[in-house]
């Protein structure tokens, strides 16, 4: 009989609103017992001291971007997994762009799926927005659901596949972005965009195409998922919608609850920080965390998009856009959000875990008696430097490549 005591854990447990610390008995891999104190265990299991490390349901992640197959050079699954696991992350699901698309059942079942590993299908051939896929052979495959991860601007098309999803009845997540109106911007236009020199994305990209959305949602009435919220405007816009009662949920990445475009020049216009949207200006980044908090924004996603040195080592315009973050996102979040009372533990971890599990119609990892043991653990104040032989990702394009983290998941 294999038993583990963790105790006087700080147990975050968002289902339950709970925020207490107490002993928990696992056994088998279930959760048997939580109490305050557990006097009571087995003289051969084993004790583990948990002052001071939080423990809650592992974390899931939205939607996030794999190398392999096609780019095995920036990220491998195993090494997505690794990467994963290492930030606390129990269940990812990874968006169709690989080389081939998951664009049919073919390249889906070339996937070598780990488990908890959960794949996007396409909604159009090669995620191109010109042709849809087959839908219905794609969801009888097993993808966990359908996006492109790429906007779909074709409005007649995008009506079309709405028509066509809902009896499928799979999770559908769409990134809202008017292509014509972005132009050749780099950053939020604004301010900080005249200042550093650098060409503006409107917010109007954004909130037009949103608009659009919405209007389909409304007349097809198919449930959708907004990816990558990242304006002011679109915060607003979507609490009118649930408010409407419309069948919408949203999230944003976590970068931009962190950072906005003023933090260009103290990062020194790092390449790593050029994001697809853009970051947005501080009044963007302040209702984002204000949409997280009031639950206007269901979920906090990673969108991990690993890529080479060399790739990234470029102009700040030229560079591809994406970070990752999969073992960067709950240290920097906790101490930037939590830490200064922005957000509580509770609603950090229900926009990390949660939430997204529902927006992917999972049922959540609760942390209770009789439940399976799908959590984590994480230490608030351990101190570790990101180098790429700390991280468990191929790839190291982050923003904070070689500066020292408060906070990192530790093993049970």
């Amino acid at each position: 009989m294999s038993e583990l005591l963790l105790q006087q854990v700080r147990l975050i447990e968002p289902v339950s609103g709970t925020d207490r610390v107490c002993d928990v008995l696992i056994e088998e891999g279930y959760i048997k017992r939580l109490s305050a104190i557990i006097a009571d265990y087995p003289s051969e299991g084993n004790v583990k001291n948990c002052r001071g490390l939080v423990m809650g349901p592992g974390l899931v992640d939205l939607y996030s971007h794999s190398g392999e197959p096609g780019f095995e050079q920036r990220e491998t699954l195993e090494s997505l997994m690794a990467a994963a696991a290492a930030g606390g992350f129990t269940r990812i699901a990874i968006l169709p762009d690989t080389v081939p698309p998951v664009d049919n059942p073919g390249a889906l079942a070339l996937m070598k799926r780990a488990p908890h590993l959960y794949c996007w299908g396409a909604l159009t051939l090669g995620t191109q927005g010109l042709q849809m896929t087959q839908l219905a052979e794609l969801a009888a495959a097993g993808v966990v659901g359908f996006a492109d991860g790429k906007p779909v601007e074709n409005l007649a098309l995008l009506r079309r596949l709405l028509e066509y999803l809902q009896p499928l009845g799979k999770p559908v997540a769409l990134w809202p972005n008017n292509g014509s109106l972005a132009e050749d911007g780099v950053m939020r236009e604004g301010i900080f965009s005249l200042r550093l020199g650098l060409p503006g994305t409107p917010a109007i990209t954004e909130t037009t195409a949103l608009g659009a959305l919405l209007q389909l949602v409304e007349y097809t009435g198919t449930p959708v998922h907004v990816m990558r919220v990242s304006t002011t405007g679109a915060v607003e816009m979507i609490y009118d919608a649930k408010r409407s009662k419309l069948p919408v949920t949203a999230s944003t990445t976590w970068m931009h609850l962190l950072l906005d475009g003023s933090d260009l020049t103290s990062y020194s216009y790092d390449p790593n920080l050029r994001l697809e949207p853009p970051l947005g200006n501080p009044v963007d980044r302040e209702s984002l965390i204000a949409g997280v908090r009031d639950g206007v924004l269901d979920a906090i996603a990673i969108d991990h998009s690993p890529y080479t040195y060399e790739e990234k080592t470029v102009a700040f315009a030229e560079a591809p856009p994406g970070a990752i973050g999969l073992e960067l996102a709950l240290p920097l979040l906790w101490q930037n959000l939590v830490e200064t009372g922005e957000l509580s533990a509770v609603q950090l971890w229900k926009s990390l875990s949660t939430n997204p599990a529902l927006c992917l119609q999972q049922q959540p990892a609760i942390i209770a008696a009789g439940e399976a043991a799908e959590l984590m653990l994480f230490d608030p104040q351990q101190t570790w430097t990101v180098e790429n032989k700390t991280l468990k990702s191929r790839a190291a394009n982050t923003p904070w490549l070689g500066r020292q983290l408060q906070g990192r998941v530790v093993h049970l």
